[in-house]
């Protein structure tokens, strides 16, 4: 018997599995109804049982390829017109590996299209909805690797970059309207991204992998705290806020009318 919420209905992204699929579980906890969405009907619909049961919450599935246009303007238009919904989660993404100059260009507009194109529109929609409601939540997956240029593959790590910025920014843009945006940056994650993009976890120190659960939950906790970017695996918090300070700084300076000292003749 589904129990009636005041929470509102939560749509995630890639939720059959990995991040999105715990998340899925974590807010249904919390009294979310839920959307998933992702592209294999069979693991999907199998999990949103499981997720009815445990929970009493409504959980409705979406099979998107959000690579295709007319797919993905669907669901934005479904994300921009559902009042009901209110809190998005754009977790769908997936990874490369090697160099760009080696990488195979379809496979490569295929990433830009699912970590940049795909969370950039469904973003604009959930902002307007949220916005008109006065309330809602955007919350953006990103990744550690968007502080680190290069230590990973060129363009997965340009678009973790897209997605810190745009949800520093977009949080600036609907503060006043209520709605907010939270950016979390994991770092490795036991998650089966790493197979689908021909790596592994194995040659890696087990002391840099965080399982999944921990991973989400350290994120909602964060959430929780009020924070706009969350490092699940960073201990001091002030690092990240003396990074701040020391971007905020430049500021005055970012944009004179005379060049620096030290590029004049």
């Amino acid at each position: 018997m589904h129990v009636a919420n005041h929470q509102g209905t939560a749509l995630i992204t890639g939720a059959s599995s990995g991040i999105g699929a715990v998340y899925a579980d974590r807010l249904a906890a919390r009294g979310y109804d839920l959307i998933l969405v992702a592209r294999d009907r069979a693991r999907l619909e199998s999990f949103a049982h499981r997720l009815e049961d445990r929970h009493q919450v409504r959980v409705e599935v979406q099979v998107v390829d959000l690579t295709i246009t007319q797919a993905l303007d669907d669901l934005a238009e479904r994300l921009l017109g559902d009042t009901t919904i209110s809190l998005l989660v754009n977790n769908a993404g997936v990874a490369m590996q090697g160099s760009l100059a080696e990488s195979d260009p379809a496979a490569l507009l295929h990433m830009l299209a699912l970590n940049v194109t795909a969370p950039t529109r469904l973003a604009q929609a959930a902002a307007a909805n949220f916005a008109a409601a006065g309330q809602g939540v955007i919350i953006n997956l990103g990744s550690v690797v968007a502080l680190a240029p290069g230590l990973f593959n060129v363009a997965y790590t340009a678009t973790k970059g897209y997605m810190l910025s745009l949800s520093e920014a977009l949080q600036a843009e609907l503060a006043p309207a209520g709605v907010r945006v939270q950016a979390v940056l994991p770092g490795v994650t036991r998650t089966d991204i790493w197979e689908r993009s021909g790596g592994g976890l194995d040659q890696l120190p087990a002391h840099m992998v965080m399982e999944v659960e921990a991973m989400v939950d350290a994120a909602l906790r964060g959430f929780d705290l009020g924070e706009t970017v969350t490092l699940p695996s960073l201990p001091d918090a002030e690092d990240w806020s003396r990074l701040l300070e020391a971007r905020a700084a430049l500021g005055p300076n970012l944009s004179r009318d005379q060049v620096a000292p030290r590029y004049r003749p």
